[in-house]
């Protein structure tokens, strides 16, 4: 829970009564590589703080192929914040790309939170505005050479190339998976 914690004060400040009021509204999540948090057509219960591992969001395209929009890693809340707040369906998944560990809050809990700490609103705004930063696409530019791409992927998130799948890579990229270890290949 310390992690948690330490990530919540960089946006405000809590006394140690209120450090203890999130505690006691959080619980320990274990998910297994290739477990969902969330899935497409329901609607997101919960919002996570990743203590451990990788998880990505993605979806389905018009021909029904997989497609990674974000990974998101250790020390980042993780939710469909949008679907979440307004009660309604995901068309998205957000799934562990390797074993994670988080911290999670059910929408009750998370909601009490704000009416039984002041300023609890402040901070949790500024922590989805993150979230939804980090899940927004700030992927490849397609316009780019598939190299290109790889090489700015490798600089950008140095800690996912050996802890996520080729896969998931090559599909964020928009690049076939035979591509991806050409280019790799090729670099080395």
């Amino acid at each position: 829970m310390k992690e948690l914690i330490d990530y919540i004060l960089q946006f405000g400040n809590l006394d140690k009564q209120q450090t203890g009021l999130v505690i006691s509204r959080a619980i320990e999540l274990n998910l297994k590589k290739g477990e969902h948090f969330s899935e497409a057509g329901r609607i997101p219960k919960q919002v996570g703080f990743i203590v451990e591992g990788v998880m990505r969001g993605y979806y389905y395209d018009n021909k029904g192929e997989e497609v990674t929009r974000c990974f998101i890693s250790e020390n980042s809340l993780v939710a469909d914040y949008v679907n979440f707040e307004a009660n309604t369906s995901s068309s998205e998944y957000l799934q562990a790309c390797t074993d994670c560990k988080l911290i999670v809050f059910s929408k009750q809990n998370w909601e009490e939170l704000s009416q039984i700490i002041a300023g609890w609103d402040n901070i949790k705004n500024k922590m989805v505005q993150i979230c939804m930063y980090q899940k927004s696409r700030k992927g490849p530019v397609i316009s780019q050479d598939a190299t290109t791409r790889y090489m700015e992927f490798m600089e950008n998130h140095p800690s996912l190339i050996n802890r996520t799948p080729l896969a998931y890579i090559a599909s964020y990229l928009g690049v076939t998976q035979q591509s991806l270890s050409r280019i790799r290949k090729n670099i080395r």
